[in-house]
């Protein structure tokens, strides 16, 4: 990999202050990938107007895992290769996912990890990446439950955003000299307040801020790796500190590590919870300035190829978050044995995980009817406006198809939980202000065919008004937990179908638009 001079002006722009000039987050760039990286394209609605690159080694086996690796200001996605994790991959047996920041998003290429627009769940960018997961799992088999993500400086303050959005998508995650989940949200908090000063706050703020996040979940959270240099010029090394206060409050490990050693000559800690699984772990690189540590070489525990802001110190990052993930196929340990070598990872069984399901648009569509059910005829806007639900200017009730193949879901899997997130497409009224939009859900297809057709208007349901959706006019909106009944509706390995209605008849001109696609998604949490 090749790298251009480093630049050190992003935040100095962004904040108007001289004093930012010497604290960006200015990292070398290169253009190599490796052999086998492909763009991918059409893997959602993409609101964070990202790039998706993506290695799978040859021949790679449905079931494996898959990391996400994010760049710092002003690479690309051949970070993913320069820190080793496409070295891994063949080793290992995985895929890597590896997002790619635009210009046009920020003038340095940073991931816009300050910005409350992108870094909130289902919104810019932090959606755009879960829809590179998303897309991945369908496309490769991948198993959902060992989703990683990792990222360096500002790729690593979005990797925290990300563990905090999406518990339900990330079952582990490696911060590489990078911020605390929600230290910013704006471009001077971030420059000035966080990388230049640092910001303290005890271990329960940073927690309630990651919990805040999402705030209706109740499930297992990543656990995380944390890395600094202890003399990182362009991030306040306390950083680490409120990392590692942050995320062991989330793990409720408290924050007396259970293991304080050295790796290579490097401080190291972990911290583990009640049962006694290592949930944290901490590195401090002795006199490393600002960047991602690798260890070139064809050793069995280096990678990685050193140029700016990606450092050699005899120690590979990448090697020791993936073992602290299990992706080498062993149990995680505290400090893992330095004569041990990778070996292939066996194939997943038992466990829990989530599971993102995306509408099929071969398959969607809305019905509008009178409010008895009768002249039913199948809507024509789907294509162009989204699926209508509620009263139309025609004076004709709308009720909105989706379809789901749950073949991603793992074989014999029991579903446990359900919720449906829409995106706002347009509207008229308040539909909401005299009924509640609901969702019911059958096991299969509502009407003779999967595709929409005039039945599926009064076709009955599994489980009728499984779950409900609360008023929303931008963004998205995601609904309550699907009932018990709507729940046993969604059987692994065949179709679901939701349909949306509000459960009163409309008497005025009231309705909304809800995007199709990748712009409704149907969460499945299970266990097997």
């Amino acid at each position: 990999m090749t790298y251009d001079t480093p630049l050190r002006r992003w935040w100095a722009a962004l904040a108007l202050l001289a004093v930012a000039a010497a604290a960006v987050l200015g990292l070398g760039h290169g253009e190599a990938r490796a052999a086998g990286t492909v763009q991918v394209t059409g893997f959602g609605s993409n609101p964070g107007n990202l790039l998706m690159y993506r290695y799978a080694p040859t021949g790679l086996a449905a079931g494996r895992p898959v990391v996400v690796a994010l760049h710092g200001c002003t690479q690309t996605a051949s970070y993913g290769e320069a820190a080793g994790w496409t070295h891994w991959a063949d080793a290992w047996g995985f895929a890597v996912v590896m997002p790619q920041q635009q210009s046009a998003n920020n003038s340095s290429q940073c991931f816009n990890w300050f910005q409350p627009g992108d870094f909130g769940r289902d919104a810019g960018e932090a959606l755009s990446i879960r829809q590179m997961v998303a897309k991945t799992v369908a496309d490769l088999g991948s198993d959902p439950a060992r989703v990683y993500v990792t990222g360096l400086s500002a790729g690593g303050a979005m990797t925290a955003a990300l563990l905090a959005d999406y518990p339900d998508v990330f079952a582990g995650g490696g911060v590489v000299a990078g911020l605390p989940y929600h230290c910013a949200t704006t471009a001077v908090e971030a420059s000035v307040n966080c990388m230049t000063m640092g910001t303290s706050k005890t271990p329960q703020q940073w927690g309630d801020l990651v919990r805040q996040a999402y705030p209706s979940w109740t499930g297992a959270r990543p656990k995380v790796s944390l890395w600094q240099g202890s003399s990182d010029s362009v991030v306040k090394p306390v950083n680490l500190t409120e990392l590692m206060k942050q995320w062991t409050d989330v793990a409720g490990t408290g924050q007396t590590p259970a293991v304080s050693d050295t790796v290579a000559g490097h401080p190291h800690q972990v911290y583990r919870d009640a049962s006694g699984a290592d949930r944290v772990e901490v590195y401090s690189i002795t006199g490393m300035d600002h960047g991602q540590p690798v260890d070139p070489g064809s050793g069995a525990e280096q990678c990685g190829t050193a140029g700016a802001y990606v450092l050699d110190v005899n120690l590979c990052a990448s090697y020791r978050i993936g073992r602290f993930w299990g992706l080498d196929g062993s149990a995680p340990s505290p400090s893992p044995s330095p004569s041990s070598s990778p070996s292939p990872s066996p194939s997943p069984s038992g466990g829990s995980g989530s599971t993102q399901l995306t509408d099929d648009t071969a398959l969607d569509g809305y019905v509008k009817a009178a409010a008895d059910g009768g002249s039913p005829a199948v809507g024509t806007l789907a294509g162009s406006l989204g699926l209508a639900v509620g009263r139309g200017t025609e004076g004709k009730q709308n009720r909105a198809l989706l379809s789901f193949d749950t073949s991603a879901l793992p074989a014999g899997a029991t579903v446990t939980g359900a919720r449906l997130t829409l995106g706002y497409g347009s509207g008229s009224g308040d539909p909401w202000a005299a009924a509640q939009l609901t969702v019911d859900v059958r096991d299969g297809c509502f009407g003779a065919a999967c595709t929409t057709g005039t039945d599926d208007w009064a076709a009955p349901a599994s489980a009728g008004a499984a779950a409900t959706v609360a008023r929303f006019t931008s963004g998205s909106g995601t609904s309550g937990a699907f009932s018990a009944a709507g729940l046993a509706a969604i059987r692994p390995g065949s179709t679901v179908q939701l349909r949306l209605q509000f459960d009163q008849a409309l008497a005025s001109t009231a309705y909304v638009f809800v995007q199709r696609g990748a712009g409704a998604v149907l969460t499945v949490d299970w266990t097997r």
